[in-house]
């Protein structure tokens, strides 16, 4: 079992920068997927980033590339996504993910770090708003 809690959502100017973070209770932190995905209001949960158990793969959705990281330090059992660069369209309630055994080896992590039903574990979420 492992339990996500996101925090740093806070309001910012459109440029302006976040770092979201997600702690994680449980000894097995360090053999799961995390993944990053946001909820605007009236839209459906969208996939934002994801970094392999390793750290050794990232994967960013096309709307945040080059100005999102995603990143986790193991020993900490924490996971992070700093957020350069907003833009009011980054608005959203932010959700952190563990991703177990759909995303244990290379080949699923490929084919399912973008899926929400493949994540076994979510946060409660932060709210991140871009004022323009």
């Amino acid at each position: 079992q492992v339990q996500l809690v996101e925090s740093g959502g806070e309001l910012v100017q459109a440029g302006g920068s976040l770092r979201l973070s997600c702690a994680a209770s449980g000894r097995t932190f360090s053999s799961y997927a995390v993944g990053w995905f946001r909820q605007a209001p009236g839209k459906e949960r969208e996939f934002v980033a994801a970094i392999m158990w390793s750290g050794v793969s990232t994967r960013y959705a096309d709307s945040v590339k080059g100005r999102f990281t995603i990143s986790r330090d193991n020993a900490k059992n924490t996971g992070y996504l700093q957020m350069n660069s907003l833009k009011p369209e980054d608005t959203a309630v932010y959700y952190c993910a563990a991703c177990s055994a759909a995303c244990s080896a290379l080949a699923g992590y490929y084919a399912n770090y973008a899926l929400t039903s493949r994540y076994d574990y979510w946060g409660q979420g932060t709210q991140v708003t871009v004022s323009s």
